[in-house]
């Protein structure tokens, strides 16, 4: 495959990942939702939020906010109170403290102390403080004051790709730079009972977990380095007239979601050309791809829906989604995050099953997230051998 330095491309150095200690199991979930916002009376929409907690494919997630801080709280349970400050108070704390624990997750795996990080970039839907997480990740860190930061508020979903893409134009214009990106999503913001005028909440509240991910990106791998993924090249689409389809208000009550039925099929509905176009802009191994199974992929786990759409739309193999599949059987939709934790978990199967790359034993492959707009983003990947290591 050549040196993982060959054209002087951004690559990932290491890869890391946390969750909170509060797990909620899905198939007791509905029963604890309805019984925490008081809202046991809603006989029929306690019925529909069951069904739509069945249908996600997912097992338990994980929350930063715990049972007693919900009890504790009820303004954050009802469907709609004035709590945003308490809401932006518990973002405040999570997300740096959960986004250090995967960036010292990366760091480990990258094998280099954490002085030797010259950017961070910090990406995150839950917050919008300042000074924010940024600043915190650096005490907490350890990191040189003099470490140039990005924050990205608000970016949605696909907060993760936009981040990696940021990470690559730093890494390839900074000679020697090394690039943390931490990702951090906590969702008190979002917390709130149901409505039976707002149905988009009830999918909301059955999907989103918490959780971080991190990745060490640079160019031109040093002595004792190891890289991963090269980032070969990324791309960002706003699809034609869906800016309907997601939309996020912040309000007093904290964030309001309200997401359309159709969001799957416009999806799906503009994945392959976005995909084929991504594949042109590599070389002509990936250009001349005549079959989406040749690649590996890593798809945002925004629902069962989705998933199953952009496996039909791109004619993909039942196992070529396994990651994304397990992730979010594990973890739900964890936002901008959910793409590391697809990534750490396609190297893991990778590694149990002994295949020369990360990537399920390919050479190229494909990081696709989506979000309001609707954007979709994708970043052209190299898997790298195992042994590529200077």
């Amino acid at each position: 495959m050549g040196s993982p330095c060959a054209g002087g491309k951004a690559a990932i150095l290491g890869i890391g990942k946390a969750v909170p200690v509060h797990v909620y199991e899905q198939k007791t979930f509905p029963e604890y939702y309805f019984e925490i916002t008081n809202s046991n009376h809603l006989v029929d929409l306690k019925a529909k939020f069951e069904k739509i907690c069945e249908k996600t494919a997912t097992e338990k997630r994980h929350m930063y906010v715990s049972d007693e801080w919900l009890r504790s709280n009820p303004s954050v349970t009802a469907y709609m109170s004035t709590s945003l400050t308490l809401r932006q108070q518990v973002a405040e704390e999570g997300i740096p403290r959960l986004g250090a624990e995967a960036a010292l997750d990366a760091i480990k795996d990258w094998g280099k102390p954490a002085s030797d990080i010259t950017h961070l970039v910090v990406a995150t839907t839950s917050t919008g403080c300042l000074p924010g997480a940024d600043c915190v990740l650096i005490k907490l860190l350890g990191l040189p004051p003099s470490t140039k930061r990005v924050t990205l508020y608000q970016a949605g979903c696909y907060g993760g790709t936009t981040a990696l893409r940021v990470s690559k134009d730093i890494a390839e214009s900074n000679p020697g730079a090394r690039v943390l990106v931490v990702t951090s999503e906590v969702m008190s913001l979002v917390l709130r009972g149901p409505s039976e005028s707002h149905i988009g909440n009830l999918v909301g509240q059955a999907v989103f977990g918490d959780a971080a991910g991190a990745v060490v990106v640079g160019c031109c791998l040093a002595a004792g380095e190891r890289a991963v993924f090269e980032l070969v090249a990324a791309s960002q689409d706003v699809l034609p007239d869906t800016e309907d389809a997601v939309v996020v208000k912040l309000r007093d009550e904290g964030v309001v979601i309200t997401m359309h039925r159709d969001v799957p099929l416009h999806v799906s509905s503009h994945v392959g050309s976005t995909v084929k176009r991504a594949f042109l802009q590599g070389n002509a191994a990936t250009a001349s791809m005549a079959d989406w199974n040749e690649a590996f992929w890593m798809l945002h786990t925004g629902g069962r829906g989705i998933v199953d759409g952009v496996e039909a739309r791109l004619g993909l193999r039942e196992e070529k989604l396994a990651a994304t599949r397990e992730v979010m059987r594990q973890y739900g939709n964890t936002r901008s995050s959910s793409i590391f934790l697809v990534m750490d978990e396609m190297r893991t199967r990778s590694a149990e099953h002994g295949l020369s790359t990360a990537g399920e034993g390919l050479e190229w492959g494909m990081v696709i997230a989506f979000g309001p707009g609707l954007t979709l983003e994708t970043m052209l990947l190299r898997a790298l051998p195992a042994t590529a290591c200077l």
